[in-house]
């Protein structure tokens, strides 16, 4: 399944992987929320309903910190979803790292350095792509 989040001036198509947290935010569809940044990060937290019980979805046994750009992830310490296009204030070296571990779930098929555009507030919208 393929998904879209649409920045409003710039949109970013991903392809979901087979993992429980990208089943159910697909489950959710469409989801909104506003922009913060952290270093070469966009994120942005979603309702806790979503993932059951108010507590948003829980973290994955191979959840992980450092991510790879393009890879899209969900901060379940923030209840956000975290895209890493660079480094962080917490990056050793090139790599890009999230604050926390993170579930892996979708797969950018733009180039994620494109949202270096993306300001705090930006309102985002996330959708299936039909």
């Amino acid at each position: 399944m393929r998904i879209r989040f649409d920045f409003g001036s710039l949109t970013l198509d991903a392809e979901l992987l087979d993992t429980p947290t990208a089943k159910a935010i697909a489950a959710a569809l469409p989801i909104a929320g506003s922009a913060l940044t952290w270093g070469e990060e966009v994120y942005f937290e979603i309702p806790r309903e979503q993932g059951g019980a108010g507590r948003g979805f829980p973290r994955e046994k191979d959840a992980r910190a450092v991510v790879t750009p393009g890879e899209i992830a969900y901060w379940p310490d923030g209840h956000a979803i975290a895209i890493g296009f660079g480094r962080t204030p917490i990056s050793t070296g090139t790599e890009t790292r999230l604050a926390s571990p993170c579930n892996i779930w979708a797969k950018a098929l733009g180039d994620v350095k494109t949202l270096a555009k993306v300001k705090a507030g930006t309102k985002i919208k996330v959708s299936a792509v039909t």
